[in-house]
């Protein structure tokens, strides 16, 4: 169920009813009270007017809900958009459970629905967390860390990035929450940015002969690396499937109560 679709028809659907309503039937509506009261000597009290200028539910709901659901359309299409991570595949970055905030334009205005982007604004950067339509199915909504850019060389060997064969400096940390033995806890540098990852070494994962990304695409990875379905499976997100730039972390809620004290910026 693609709920920017309902969200479309429902300011769509509401906004002809209120507008019919402002154009045609309300000046139907009085004409007719006028007439009425032209027929008659002593006019008509006030719940009779009121009766009379009714409008009919149909446009009393049309007219209640248009201007939120408006609001609504502009806030989610354009500027923020929440999201729940469903899996485990940004560990440690993300946990399952994690309510996020995404920004809509950050890589540009896009008209919902169709996704086309209508306005430049950046493009994505290394070491960005996005959200994206599934190339494979583009219903479902993925996010992954992007590692390569259009024209990079992207290889992965033994659990080792290469980016325009150069390897993708990564050390060991020696605290954090490793919740298996079989998990390792390590920060890998992408450009200027640092950012935490696991990797399983008792799990020999996909190797990546080396490959250059397409123009108008982009390689991704999770951040568990032994575990995230990614560009190493199923290739490069194009740029007409990204939906925006994950930023904060503003909620996470796995069962029971929310909790709020995991509010953070995305690294």
């Amino acid at each position: 169920m693609d709920f920017s679709l309902m969200l479309v028809v429902a300011v769509a659907v509401t906004g002809v009813i209120w507008l019919l309503d402002l154009l045609w039937w309300r000046p139907a509506r009085q004409q007719r009270l006028a007439t009425v009261e032209a027929g008659t000597t002593e006019g008509l009290g006030e719940r009779a007017r009121e009766r009379a200028l009714k409008e009919p539910w149909p446009v009393d709901y049309a007219r209640s809900f248009f201007p939120v659901l408006l609001v609504v359309l502009v806030l989610r299409s354009f500027l923020v958009e929440p999201f729940q991570i469903p899996s485990g595949s940004m560990r440690p970055t993300l946990e399952i459970g994690d309510f996020i905030l995404v920004n809509k334009f950050a890589y540009g205005l896009r008209l919902p629905v169709i996704n086309t982007r209508f306005v430049e604004v950046d493009d994505p950067e290394r070491g960005d967390v996005m959200v994206f339509r599934f190339p494979d199915e583009p219903s479902v909504n993925f996010i992954k860390r992007v590692v390569g850019l259009p024209g990079d060389r992207i290889r992965y060997e033994d659990k080792q990035l290469y980016i325009n064969g150069e390897a993708v400096p990564k050390r060991l940390l020696e605290a954090g929450p490793v919740k298996a033995p079989t998990e390792l806890l390590l920060a890998e540098q992408l450009g200027e940015r640092e950012h935490r990852l696991y990797n399983n070494p008792r799990d020999p994962g996909p190797q990546v002969r080396e490959l250059v990304v397409p123009e108008g695409h982009y390689f991704t990875m999770g951040d568990n690396r032994d575990h995230s379905n990614d560009s190493r499976y199923w290739g490069f997100v194009p740029e007409e499937n990204i939906v925006g730039k994950a930023f904060a972390v503003w909620m996470h809620w796995d069962g029971g109560l929310p909790s709020f004290t995991s509010v953070r910026h995305i690294q």
